[in-house]
């Protein structure tokens, strides 16, 4: 009589079984996930502190239970909280969506800000504010409908029997250029004020920052991310292909529809406040994917070193060239420009 053996799971990964519910929890990357979730905490309270006044932690602690003066107050809860709770769900939003974007494409360079939909979003956004004077909200709308009409028309003009990645990087790319264009226009028809303003908001700018603009990106945030997770497990088996996803019971168009359209509402709902932010969707998932060791870009890995790559841009941005601020778009450039020739590179040694 033979002995059954039972499976024994590697020491890297440990199974979870909650009733029906079973995972396979892979331990290196929880761990970097914490580790990078508690490192952008850490350095959001402490660029709470940074500016010209000099409030400490013990000065924000004060003011969080009500025992600071008016000033003290206003400063850090008023004006340099919501700023940096933007930067961190901003962060984690966009990482969420560029890997979404990245799975469905099963392309590095597949983000909504290579492939049209953050220019679609600005699009929608700079027409509300120039032509309906919109407010927060009415800006908001425009960024998420410009977003989603974005995402509609690259779908259509992509699709073909099934949709390919490579195709809707193509087409991306070419709506996202005649988008540019289009938004170029928009800005010359304006008065000068008007569009040094525009122009600042449209490199991704967090000075306005506030609570209007905070409190619809996490109730966003709060909704978009579990439904990502959701969906998470049938977006890996679509990496292998369509045929091979519909084999494993995944029903492909309507799975993708729903992930594309969480996406596009996460990376509207950002651009309709501070502005296309560059290269935070495209770098932060493979930034994750490869220290955290998994196969493929995931969500929860993203959204951490998503919202540690930005709020730290954004503590650059302020500090640099203080007492100036540049709009923490141009330092994302910078690390996108960086990542890029780091991509390409690499890329280039794999195919010698």
């Amino acid at each position: 009589m033979t002995e059954t053996k039972t499976p024994s799971w590697p020491s890297a990964v440990r199974p979870l079984r909650l009733g029906r519910f079973s995972a396979r929890i892979e331990i290196r990357a929880v761990c970097w996930t914490a580790a990078a979730a508690i490192a952008a905490i850490a350095l959001g309270l402490y660029a709470v502190t940074v500016g010209s006044s000099t409030l400490g932690l013990p000065d924000l602690l004060d003011a969080l239970l009500g025992r600071a003066d008016e000033r003290a107050t206003r400063t850090l809860l008023g004006w340099r909280m919501p700023r940096v709770v933007f930067a961190l769900l901003a962060g984690a939003a966009l990482a969420v969506s560029g890997a979404v974007f990245q799975s469905i494409t099963r392309n590095p360079l597949g983000s909504p800000d290579i492939i049209g939909f953050s220019t679609g979003a600005y699009t929608g956004a700079l027409i509300v504010s120039i032509f309906a004077a919109g407010s927060a909200l009415g800006t908001s709308i425009g960024a998420l409908v410009g977003g989603i009409l974005t995402g509609v028309a690259v779908y259509l003009l992509a699709y073909s029997r099934g949709v390919s990645g490579m195709r809707i990087i193509v087409v991306g790319i070419g709506v996202s250029l005649f988008l540019g264009a289009f938004n170029t226009w928009l800005l010359t028809t304006l008065k000068v004020e008007q569009a040094i303003s525009a122009a600042s908001w449209g490199a991704g700018d967090l000075d306005d920052i506030g609570w209007i603009h905070t409190v619809p990106l996490l109730i966003g945030v709060c909704i978009g991310v579990p439904v990502l997770l959701w969906l998470s497990a049938d977006m890996r088996m679509l990496e292998m292909g369509d045929d091979s996803g519909r084999g494993l019971g995944v029903r492909a168009e309507p799975v993708r529809m729903w992930l594309l359209l969480t996406a596009i509402a996460l990376v509207a709902l950002v651009t309709a406040a501070a502005g296309p932010i560059a290269f935070v969707a495209l770098a932060a998932p493979q930034l994750a994917m490869r220290i955290t060791g998994t196969a493929g870009v995931r969500i929860l890995p993203s959204a951490a070193f998503g919202a540690l790559l930005l709020v730290a841009s954004d503590l650059v941005a302020r500090t640099i060239i203080a007492p100036e601020r540049l709009p923490v778009g141009v330092v994302t450039l910078c690390v996108g420009g960086a990542y890029l020739v780091w991509l390409l590179a690499s890329f280039g040694r794999k195919t010698r």
